[in-house]
């Protein structure tokens, strides 16, 4: 199997999880959990900020920072906007399942003081590109909203066709122009038993990777270019979480397939 391609892990404990060590990187962390009502999962943020998604289902989210009760509202990412929540650093962190249960994922990345704890209400909303590149893109923690160094979005991706494309990078520290940061996609789809393809490269081909990814996969995107494609008959969810030395999001396009973009 691909080192880029984690599989959820059903089970006791989270369903998946990717630590700085276990990506070979500095920056993302990034764990989903399934809590049908009733169960806890617990969890310290440390030396860490955390943006909390409610994927779907609802939760209670309890720390020192408050309770907030009923997160969340849809059945699946797919019929529903976004509800998340911000928590700083050196918080410890209780997340119960609703009645009915609740999918969450948590987005983790080293932080010194971090912002203020809150509900991330209303994200907006933007459509990107045209015709088979149409895409849904959702900003819950992007750089209008305050936080240290994360920086997390949703997209929807229609069935048949493209998204975050043209291919793009975003693997140096070179800004105004480009910055460094790590990410990875968590990936849904439906109906459940489709597909997704993911393309990971490097413009010299040391890094080329053609992805086969499934309904709760996670690829990670330690640099290169990269595009994800929803085949004819299934939708394509994915939650980015990204981090890096500088909170923003600088992108360059592969120079090959940078025309696209023009009217």
């Amino acid at each position: 199997m691909s080192r880029l391609l984690v599989h959820a892990a059903p089970g006791p404990g989270p369903l998946l999880e990717v630590t700085p060590e276990s990506a070979g990187w500095r920056h993302v962390g990034f764990t989903v959990a399934q809590l049908p009502g009733g169960q806890v999962f617990r969890c310290h943020t440390a030396d860490r900020e955390l943006c909390l998604v409610v994927v779907e289902g609802r939760c209670h989210v309890r720390s020192e920072h408050g309770e907030w009760r009923d997160l969340g509202e849809r059945a699946d990412p797919f019929s529903g906007r976004p509800h998340a929540a911000y928590l700083p650093p050196n918080t410890a962190l209780e997340v119960e399942g609703a009645a009915g249960g609740g999918e969450v994922a948590l987005c983790f990345a080293p932080a010194r003081s971090g912002a203020a704890a809150r509900i991330l209400e209303s994200p907006p909303v933007e459509i990107r590109g045209r015709g088979a590149q149409e895409r849904e893109v959702r900003a819950i923690l992007m750089g209008d909203r305050e936080a240290e160094a994360l920086l997390v979005c949703e997209v929807l991706t229609p069935a048949g066709h493209w998204s975050s494309y043209p291919p793009h990078k975003h693997d140096r520290d070179a800004l105004p122009d480009e910055s460094y940061l790590e990410e990875t996609y968590y990936h849904r789809v439906r109906p459940s038993q489709g597909f997704a393809l993911q393309r990971v490269y490097t413009g010299d081909g040391e890094l080329d990777e053609t992805l086969a990814v499934r309904d709760r996969d996670v690829v990670l995107v330690p640099r290169g270019y990269h595009t994800v494609s929803a085949p004819p008959g299934y939708e394509v969810y994915y939650l980015n979480v990204m981090a890096g030395p500088t909170r923003e999001w600088a992108i360059a396009n592969d120079p090959d397939h940078e025309w696209l973009l023009q009217p």
